[in-house]
C-alpha cells in the first residue's frame, strides 16, 4: 500500500478512549462526562457516523433528548484536536485510532457498504500541502477522499 514516513499506536477500547482523553487534556481542553459519551459511541461505529447517528443512540441510551447541535460542537472540537476525521463527502465523522499523532490521512470510502479506512501517505499529503502553498494559501490541510469498492464488496 502506502509508505509510512511515521510511526504511530494504533488503540481500541478502553486504551483508545484514555488515550484521547489524555491528548485532549493535554491540549488544554476539558473531558466533561458528554463528550466521553460521544467519543465512546463514536469509536463503537465501524462506519461513519453522523452527529444525527450519535445523537439517536445517545439519546437512546441516557433516555433523554441528545441535540445533535451539541453532538456537532463535540465532534468538531474532537477534529480540532486529532481525536477524530471528518468525512467530508459523507458529512459523518470516524474515530482516529492513535489520538496525538497529527498528519494527513487519505481516506478509502466503499461505494456499496460505507466502510471506511485510512492509508498514511506523507508524500502525497506533503506534495498537495506545497502545491497549495505554491498557489499562495496558507494553512494548507489536505482533505483526500477516494471512493471505491472495498475488498469484501469487490469480491
Amino acid at each position: 500500500m502506502a509508505s509510512h514516513s511515521h510511526a504511530h499506536k494504533e488503540h481500541a477500547g478502553e486504551a483508545l478512549v484514555d488515550a484521547a482523553r489524555r491528548a485532549l487534556t493535554e491540549a488544554g481542553e476539558q473531558w466533561t462526562g458528554m463528550r466521553g459519551l460521544v467519543f465512546e459511541e463514536l469509536a463503537g461505529h465501524e462506519k461513519p457516523a453522523s452527529a444525527y447517528d450519535i445523537a439517536d443512540n445517545l439519546s437512546r441510551t441516557r433516555g433523554k433528548r441528545v441535540a445533535p447541535n451539541s453532538v456537532y460542537r463535540i465532534l468538531d472540537l474532537f477534529v480540532r484536536n486529532n481525536l477524530a476525521n471528518r468525512i467530508e463527502s459523507a458529512n459523518a465523522y470516524l474515530v482516529n485510532t492513535h489520538p496525538g499523532c497529527h498528519h494527513d490521512c487519505i481516506f478509502l470510502i466503499c461505494d456499496d457498504c460505507g466502510k471506511a479506512s485510512h492509508l498514511d501517505d506523507d508524500r502525497v499529503t506533503g506534495a498537495l500541502r506545497a502545491a497549495g502553498r505554491d498557489a499562495g494559501f496558507a494553512d494548507v490541510r489536505p482533505v483526500v477522499e477516494l471512493r471505491g469498492l472495498c475488498e469484501d464488496c469487490a469480491a
